[in-house]
């Protein structure tokens, strides 16, 4: 199968090509900006064309959440008219369609973890146009997935863990949110994922949720983070309205994930993904 990727550049992109030697009866084809800009309805149609896709990943998204509250029609072009050109190309060409949304597609006010089927409620822009690009998919009577997820990080590109192991360095006091709670997700494992849905047969488009198993805070994400390193990191807790931002947060993130352990992909604890990219970030670090 000619798998197309795009977003290829971020971390679930270059996870996504850390993984591909294991799946080598595929051919992968990894794209990004600016040969592989997905609003470029063109551009996109002779890459599909071009390398004779089967499936099409999209990994691409305007992800800066706080940005967006203030550009909305950057993140409404990348998050929904995107995933949009993609799905009319892969309903002209045939292809399967698997793209990636998010868990700030619900209010962030439940108690339990989201089902698929909840009810959605975002409260940022972010959200709302991560939502849109859902919505157009569904509508576009493509054949795949659609994956959200949660508090991704990675070796690759910027993200929590990364940021927390530069600010040790800085030998000062941190001050984490302890009022949000969800589930990190190693990029890798959402890759592996992504794969057993590219995998799957079948008409329509199916939802599914994925994390990595538990739960915690960004405080207990944090705290576990220095613990794995062997960092002496003082961390204080923090309410969120002690930690403003321009977009709202999502209070509780937590996602089931029955339904996609049911088409076979494994979900990890978090803790012990964490560890496997640690061993990567900061190969020296054992747990004590």
């Amino acid at each position: 199968m000619v798998i197309l990727v795009t977003g290829a550049n971020g971390q679930l992109g270059l996870s996504l090509q850390k993984i591909a030697p294991e799946y080598p009866a595929h051919r992968f084809v990894f794209t990004d900006l600016p040969e592989g800009d997905i609003t470029d309805a063109g551009r996109m149609e002779a890459l599909v064309a071009g390398c004779g896709a089967e499936a099409i990943v999209n990994c691409a998204a305007y992800t800066a959440v706080d940005r967006a509250e203030s550009d909305e029609a950057a993140a409404g072009r990348i998050n929904a008219d995107g995933p949009a050109v993609l799905a009319e190309l892969a309903v002209r060409h045939g292809c399967r369609l698997i793209h990636v949304s998010t868990d700030y597609v619900f209010d962030g006010n439940g108690q339990s973890p989201y089902r698929e089927e909840d009810a959605v409620g975002p409260v940022s822009v972010y959200g709302r146009t991560k939502l849109a690009g859902e919505e157009r998919v569904c509508r576009s009577g493509a054949a795949g997935a659609i994956v959200r997820t949660a508090w991704l990080y990675s070796e690759f590109g910027n993200n929590f863990v990364k940021t927390m192991l530069r600010l040790a360095g800085e030998g000062r006091t941190l001050r984490v949110v302890d009022d949000q709670y969800g589930t990190p997700t190693y990029a890798t494992d959402l890759a592996r994922a992504l794969m057993v849905l590219v995998e799957r047969s079948g008409e329509g488009m199916e939802l599914f949720h994925y994390t990595d198993d538990g739960q915690t805070t960004w405080y207990g994400f944090a705290v576990e983070i220095f613990r794995q390193a062997g960092l002496p990191v003082e961390v204080v807790p923090v309410d969120t309205a002690g930690y403003p931002t321009a977009a709202k947060r999502p209070h509780y993130s937590v996602l089931a994930k029955e339904k996609i352990m049911e088409a076979g992909a494994a979900v990890p604890p978090w803790r012990e993904a964490l560890r496997r990219c640690m061993d990567l970030l900061l190969p020296e670090s054992r747990e004590r």
